[in-house]
C-alpha cells in the first residue's frame, strides 16, 4: 500500500476528549475515528490489524474444533423473553420494535440465538460434543463509554459456545478454551491473567476473566502472590477476622450527637470499627414476573468492612442496585446516619456472615443523635438474608492461604462462562442420550472483543514518539520510506524505492510504502506513530554505500544492508520475530 494513496491521515495532536495512551495513539496514528460516543470507525490500518488478531482467535477455536458460523445480530425479542433476559437485562440492551410492531433485539451476546438452532438441529448424544463460534458486531449502550476501543457501545466480538452431553465434557470444554485464549493473547503479545468473576447476566456457575493489568483498567482485582489465588473485586473472598467470644450484654442507648459516620462514632465511644454495624441503604430493582419493582435493602457490614454491592445483588436476587434517598429511608421509619435494624418493619435486611458472629456491636437507635451498645443477632433482630456481601481490599487475607493480597486494576479483555443447562432448559434444547432420554445441552460460552484487544496492545506497547504494533498484529510487517534529496539523486532514489517496494511484495512481505511528497522528518515521524515493526528507508546517502536502512521499531540501533541482500535479510528478520512470539507461548493448566 502506497500512503499516497492510504485513508487514513496522521495528527499532531490527540481531541482532548482522548484520555489514555492507546485512545490517543490510535487516533493520531489514523487508525480510527469516532463517529459518536463509543461508537468508532476502523479505518484501513485498524482494519488489517484487527483482521489479523480474528485470523488468530480463528485458527486457535478450529485448533479445538471449532465450527465458525455467522449469526443475526437482529434478533426476535421471543428467544429473549423465553430465558428471561428480556426482563433481567436492562437499559444497556438495544430493544425496538419492526415494521409490524414486533419487538427486535440488537445482539448483545448469542446464547439465545444458539439454542434456538441447538433445539432443531441437536436431537442425538451421537451429535455431541460440538463446538461453534462466530466473530460478529455486538450493541451494548453503555451509560459511561470511555479510554477510545476499550470501553465502547458497538463491537466486534469472537463468541463461542460449546455443547456437550454432560457437564464432564464442559469441563474438558472450558479447559480448552482456558489455554487457547491464552494462546490468542500470546500471539498477539498481550500479557494477561485470569481472575475468578462474577457470571453476571450470562447465568451459570462459574466464570473466568481474563485481565491485562495496567492502571487504566477500570475493574479492581486482587491477587495473591503467595498462593495464586486472583478474583475480581466482585466475586474476591477474605479470610475475615472473627470477633473475640463474648456474652451478650443487655442493650444500652447512647447519646452520640452529630456521630453520623463510623469512624466519628469510633473514635467518640472509644472502640475499634469492628465493633460497630455499618448500615447502608439501597434500593434494588427486583423482577417479578413480567413486573419490575424497587425493594428497599438494609445491608449490614461490619464497620471495619465495606459492603460489596455485587455480592449485594447477588444475595437478593437484583437485576441492579442504586443508592437509596434519604426520604425512602424516612419512609421506612429508619433515620439516616442513626439507622438500625432493630424495630424495623417491611424492609429487606441482609446482613454480612460476620455479623451473627459478632457479639455486642454498636448499631444505631434509629433515633437521631443516638446509638445502641449491644447490638446482638439474633436476640435483638434477624436478617431476611445472611450472605457474604463484604468487599476484598488491598492488604486484606487470602481466603486460601491467608497472605496479604494487593488489589490491582485491570481491562478484561475476555471471558469465559460454564452455563450449564439453563439456556437449553429455557427453550427445551434437549437431545436423546444412549438410553432414549431426553436430557438438556449442556452449554460453555466464551467471548473476546477484538477492539478492546487491539486497544489493549496499543496501551502496553508504546513510547513517546507512537505505536510500537507487534509482528503478529501489526497492519503491515515492513513500513519503507523514501527519502528523496536534489533532484539527481530523487529519481535514483524514487527508482530504488519502487523496485524494492515492487521486490519485497512479490516475495510476500506485507510493505506500507511512504510514497508522499513530505519531508524527511514527517516521514520518521509518521512511521513511529503508526509503529510498524521494521522500518527499511531508501535514502541517496545509504544507496552511495550500497545499501538500504533498516531500523526495528523499538530498537535505536540502524543497520546497512546491501542492495541485493535486502529481501531475503527483511524476511529473516520478520522471521525471527514471529518465532519469538510462538516461542514465548505458555501452557496454562486450569484448576477448577
Amino acid at each position: 500500500m502506497r500512503m499516497s494513496s492510504l485513508l487514513s491521515q496522521t495528527l499532531r495532536e490527540a481531541p482532548s476528549d482522548a484520555e489514555i495512551s492507546s485512545h490517543q495513539l490510535l487516533i493520531r496514528a489514523g487508525y480510527i475515528r469516532q463517529l459518536a460516543a463509543g461508537i468508532f470507525t476502523s479505518m484501513p490500518l485498524a482494519k488489517r490489524s484487527l483482521t489479523k488478531i480474528e485470523n488468530i482467535m480463528r485458527d486457535e477455536m478450529n485448533k479445538i474444533g471449532g465450527q465458525e458460523m455467522s449469526m443475526p445480530v437482529v434478533h426476535p425479542a421471543e428467544i429473549w423473553k423465553a430465558t428471561g433476559r428480556w426482563e433481567k437485562v436492562g437499559p444497556e440492551m438495544g430493544r425496538f420494535q419492526d415494521r409490524n410492531g414486533r419487538d427486535m433485539v440488537l445482539a448483545m451476546t448469542h446464547e439465545e440465538v444458539v439454542v434456538a438452532i441447538v433445539k432443531d438441529e441437536v436431537q442425538s448424544y451421537r451429535q455431541l460434543p460440538m463446538m461453534i463460534y462466530h466473530i460478529q458486531t455486538k450493541w451494548r449502550d453503555d451509560p459511561r463509554p470511555r479510554a477510545g476501543l476499550i470501553r465502547v457501545r458497538e463491537f466486534t466480538m469472537k463468541d463461542s459456545y460449546s455443547l456437550d452431553r454432560d457437564w464432564e465434557g464442559l469441563d474438558q470444554q472450558y479447559a480448552n478454551h482456558y489455554q487457547a485464549y491464552f494462546n490468542i493473547f500470546g500471539r498477539c503479545k498481550l500479557p494477561v491473567i485470569t481472575v475468578e468473576s462474577d457470571v453476571g447476566m450470562m447465568g451459570g456457575n462459574m466464570a473466568h476473566e481474563y485481565m491485562y493489568l495496567t492502571p487504566v483498567g477500570e475493574d479492581t482485582l486482587l491477587i495473591c502472590d503467595a498462593c495464586g489465588y486472583s478474583a475480581n473485586r466482585q466475586v474476591a473472598e477474605i479470610q475475615k477476622i472473627k470477633a473475640a467470644e463474648e456474652k451478650a450484654i443487655k442493650r444500652k442507648k447512647v447519646a452520640t450527637p452529630e456521630m453520623k459516620t463510623i469512624t466519628g462514632l469510633a473514635e467518640f465511644l472509644e472502640i475499634p470499627e469492628s465493633k460497630t454495624a455499618k448500615a447502608v441503604f439501597m434500593m434494588a430493582v427486583i423482577q417479578e414476573e413480567e413486573e419490575e419493582k424497587e425493594q428497599l435493602v438494609f445491608a449490614i457490614v461490619r464497620g471495619d468492612m465495606e459492603l460489596n454491592e455485587t455480592k449485594l445483588v447477588n444475595a437478593v436476587g437484583a437485576k441492579g442496585l442504586r443508592p437509596a434517598e434519604e426520604s425512602e429511608i424516612i419512609a421506612s421509619g429508619a433515620v439516616p446516619g442513626y439507622a438500625s435494624p432493630v424495630g424495623l418493619k417491611n424492609i429487606l435486611v441482609v446482613v454480612d456472615d460476620m455479623i451473627p458472629e459478632s457479639p455486642n456491636l454498636v448499631a444505631g437507635a434509629n433515633e437521631e443523635g443516638y446509638h445502641f451498645l449491644n447490638v446482638n443477632y439474633g436476640r435483638d433482630y434477624t436478617a431476611d438474608i445472611v450472605a457474604d456481601i463484604t468487599a476484598a481490599g488491598d492488604g486484606d487475607a487470602c481466603p486460601k492461604c491467608g497472605a496479604a493480597m494487593q488489589a490491582v486494576r485491570g481491562v478484561e479483555v475476555g471471558n469465559i462462562f460454564k452455563l450449564g443447562t439453563w439456556y437449553s432448559e429455557a427453550v427445551g434444547a434437549t437431545f436423546q442420550d444412549a438410553d432414549g432420554n431426553e436430557k438438556p445441552v449442556v452449554m460453555g460460552s466464551y467471548g473476546i472483543g477484538s477492539g478492546r484487544l487491539l486497544a489493549s496492545v496499543a496501551e502496553e506497547y508504546n513510547d513517546k514518539y507512537g505505536l510500537i504494533m507487534p509482528i503478529t498484529i501489526a497492519p503491515y510487517e515492513v513500513h519503507l520510506v523514501e527519502i528523496v534529496g536534489g533532484k539527481g539523486e530523487s529519481e535514483e532514489v524514487q527508482k530504488a524505492a519502487v523496485k524494492l517496494y515492487q521486490d519485497l511484495v512479490q516475495a510476500g512481505v506485507e510493505v506500507l510504502f511512504d510514497d508522499r511528497n513530505e519531508s524527511p522528518g514527517v516521514k520518521f515521524n509518521d512511521a513511529d506513530l503508526i509503529g510498524i515493526p521494521l522500518r527499511l528507508t531508501v535514502g541517496s546517502r545509504a544507496l552511495k554505500e550500497g545499501g538500504i536502512e533498516a531500523k526495528i521499531r523499538h530498537e535505536t540501533e540502524k543497520q546497512l544492508i546491501p542492495v541485493d541482500e535486502v529481501v531475503q535479510k527483511v524476511k529473516e528478520i520478520i522471521q525471527e520475530m514471529y518465532v519469538e512470539v510462538e516461542q514465548n507461548l505458555e501452557t496454562v493448566e486450569f484448576e477448577a
